[in-house]
């Protein structure tokens, strides 16, 4: 199977580029950097996997339609998309009155940015009659984390629209699942330092 992996460069998306491509999956590595993306892909293909480097901004929907133009026509479909990439922050809501634009990032990145990719990759896995959309989430959502409103709301966006298009792509054998992840020792969450004291688990 196509997987495309947002986020491929680090962390989570990094670790389920590599366990996919050890398992047989054509991995399509999405992220700003290519040096990074490159070396993921080198080591993917050092243990017999295949892994195809796409660079995209995903904060431009413009550079979005792009890369998936090009996934489109070089692969014809991408049966599994893994909405990985994020950006978090934590901020109390009294330090973000004059910080509107923290929500404006995150919700471009966590929840825009995924909704375009789904907008331009699910129609061709209808016509397929084959699909899976794997949205990483925070265990966050169910537990109203404090200091985190800019991320958690963006990802409950994600969650809304999941949950609100999945009756209408089920009968032609697309799925999507969310994935409430833990906190998990990753680059995105280096900034909290007071994380370094939390028990977290490894991507």
């Amino acid at each position: 199977r196509t997987v495309m992996i947002t986020g491929a460069s680090s962390g989570i998306g990094k670790s389920a580029a590599i366990e996919i491509g050890q398992a047989g999956g054509t991995i399509l590595l999405v992220a700003r950097r290519k040096d990074q993306l490159d070396e993921v892909a080198h080591q993917i293909e050092g243990l017999g996997g295949t892994a195809h480097v796409h660079t995209c901004d995903l904060s431009d929907p413009d550079d979005i339609d792009r890369m998936c133009g090009e996934v489109l026509d070089q692969y014809e479909t991408v049966d599994v998309l893994v909405n990985n990439a994020g950006k978090s922050i934590r901020r109390s809501v009294d330090r973000a009155y004059d910080r509107f634009h923290d929500y404006q990032r995150t919700m471009q990145l966590n929840y825009f940015a995924a909704v375009k990719l789904i907008l331009n990759l699910l129609p061709r896995m209808r016509e397929h009659k084959s699909g899976h959309i794997v949205n990483i989430s925070t265990i966050g959502l169910q537990m109203n984390t404090p200091r985190f409103s800019a991320y958690v709301a963006s990802k409950a966006a994600l969650d809304a629209f999941s949950r609100s298009i999945g009756p209408e792509v089920i009968d032609d054998g697309v799925h999507i699942t969310t994935v409430y992840m833990p906190l998990v020792r990753t680059p995105m969450i280096a900034p909290t330092k007071m994380y370094d004291r939390f028990p977290t688990i490894t991507p």
